[in-house]
């Protein structure tokens, strides 16, 4: 892919429409597009979640994830281009079998939150689930590459991990959620 952008503000948007890689235009509130944003938002989480103190470890991974989203926005930004592979799920099915062997099991629900950098994980995870319920919107009117869901799925999960191992990390708490008695009001 050698697409560079050279001018960023070319006002052809100005109509509602934006351009693809394949240089087609659409809607800027097509499926596509959409999809595209959500990706887009999960690496900016991602980016805000490296500027946290996190280990090295996980630093390197999460740069590594980074730059296999931006290949996945070109995959949406280019249809019928192909990048992310069976590969990539597996190098997070990987890293998911690694941080989740230092867990304990969970015994109940987990609220977001803990240190900020497990805050921040719980962020993207939730990003990451938005932006894989657009790619299957997407994916019910064109054609997606597999490995495009499978990844924001496992990258969703391993967010949830990594929150989890960075509160561990941290010796901070998770917070778990606890069923609270319907007859109390919020006051008791």
């Amino acid at each position: 892919m050698s697409i560079r952008v050279s001018i960023v503000s070319t006002r052809t948007g100005d109509d509602g429409t934006t351009g693809l890689g394949d240089k087609t235009r659409v809607p800027k509130d097509a499926p596509r597009i959409i999809a595209l944003g959500d990706v887009d938002e999960l690496n900016s989480a991602i980016g805000l979640w490296r500027a946290l103190t996190v280990p090295t470890d996980i630093d390197t991974l999460l740069n590594r994830i980074q730059h296999d989203l931006f290949d996945l926005g070109g995959e949406l930004c280019i249809p019928g281009w192909t990048a992310l592979t069976d590969t990539h799920v597996q190098r997070l099915d990987k890293a998911l079998a690694h941080y989740n062997a230092e867990l304990g099991p969970l015994q109940e629900f987990i609220l977001p939150g803990g240190c900020p950098a497990a805050a921040q994980a719980h962020m993207a995870r939730t990003i990451a689930r938005r932006a894989e319920r657009s790619v299957v919107t997407l994916a019910r009117q064109e054609t997606v590459n597999p490995p495009v869901l499978h990844y924001l799925n496992r990258l969703s999960d391993l967010c949830f991990v990594l929150a989890r191992y960075l509160n561990r990390a941290t010796e901070k708490q998770d917070t778990l959620w606890m069923r609270q008695d319907t007859d109390q009001s919020p006051a008791d």
